[in-house]
């Protein structure tokens, strides 16, 4: 890899967008960009229940891809907000095979970061005839070790700080699981209890995932309906282990077997650190892992962005 570092691809409007019922009373909000008919992708959010936003469209040659994202179950623009109801990693994985359908795509590039590399795996693993390519970031397994390492031991570690703020805000009495206490919160009737609760989740996730500490990422996060829409759902998927059976998506990579792949993995993610891409490519040899030595979570970090938007161009077939 040689020259500057690949920036992100200039703002751009969808050429389509709208809302797509698919079922159990939800109703997904989706948009399409770049060009109609070009190479089809899909992008898939993190979280789960961050919604989509417009700088991640910008990962693609506009003149060369043709891209839907979603807001998934509960979050963003999709309705109803914040449920918890008909909203697991399946229905997602439903969704995603009945936007396909909508758009007419025979296959597509799957493209996700943490909670969207856990999703990507999970459709790719259930649809590889589907999927032409698989590019990920931050690489997220939903195993038990993953779940400690947040919300028991291990972050907890590099942010002492952050961490106490988060774990006192349980009794002392609860502190031993802080995803049911958190869940308890979460689902209190009083609305100011739940949106404190979503508000201490939300600031605490938005301190390990910046490589380097940044206030604004922690502010937005704290915005109320956004923060109430991601904790409540990513506590209700940690919860129940993203309704996979223990190691599943490992024990399933066989599937993958021929999908073309890259993984851009920060070497200093806090938030999903690279052990779980690691054993990924161990148990799918072909796809490319590539580990930036200056890279944290966020898919906005510079070594980052320059991994995946050389990703995106290079399985369109445009180099340099």
């Amino acid at each position: 890899m040689t020259g500057e570092r690949r920036t992100l691809y200039p703002p751009i409007e969808p050429f389509e967008h709208g809302m797509l019922e698919v079922g159990d009373g939800h109703t997904v909000y989706w948009e399409r960009c770049g060009t109609r008919g070009a190479k089809p992708a899909v992008f898939l959010h993190g979280g789960p229940g961050s919604g989509c936003n417009a700088d991640q469209r910008r990962q693609f040659d506009p003149a060369l891809y043709d891209v839907l994202l979603f807001d998934q179950r509960g979050c963003g623009r999709s309705t109803p907000f914040a449920t918890l109801e008909s909203n697991t990693t399946w229905h997602l994985v439903a969704d995603i095979e009945r936007l396909r359908a909508m758009c007419g795509h025979e296959t597509w590039q799957v493209f996700g970061g943490s909670w969207g590399s856990t999703l990507a795996l999970a459709y790719a693993e259930t649809h590889p005839d589907r999927v032409s390519e698989l590019v990920l970031r931050g690489i997220f397994l939903g195993t038990r070790p993953e779940y400690d390492w947040l919300y028991r031991y291990g972050a907890s570690e590099l942010y002492p700080e952050g961490w106490e703020e988060f774990s006192t805000h349980v009794t002392r009495a609860e502190r031993g699981d802080l995803l049911e206490a958190y869940g308890r919160l979460l689902g209190s009737d009083d609305p100011q209890v739940a949106l404190a609760a979503a508000r201490a989740w939300a600031k605490w996730e938005a301190l390990v995932v910046t490589l380097l500490p940044n206030a604004q990422v922690v502010e937005h996060s704290a915005e109320d309906s956004g923060a109430l829409a991601i904790s409540r759902i990513e506590n209700h998927y940690f919860r129940h282990d993203c309704w996979f059976e223990p190691g599943q998506l490992l024990a399933e990579a066989g599937r993958l077997k021929g999908i073309p792949g890259v993984i851009v993995q920060g070497r200093h993610d806090c938030c999903t650190p690279p052990a779980a891409a690691w054993a990924l490519k161990k148990a799918w040899p072909e796809v490319d892992l590539q580990i930036v030595p200056d890279g944290g979570h966020l898919f906005s970090e510079p070594g980052i962005t320059d991994g995946l938007v050389r990703a995106s161009d290079r399985f369109a077939g445009k180099v340099g």
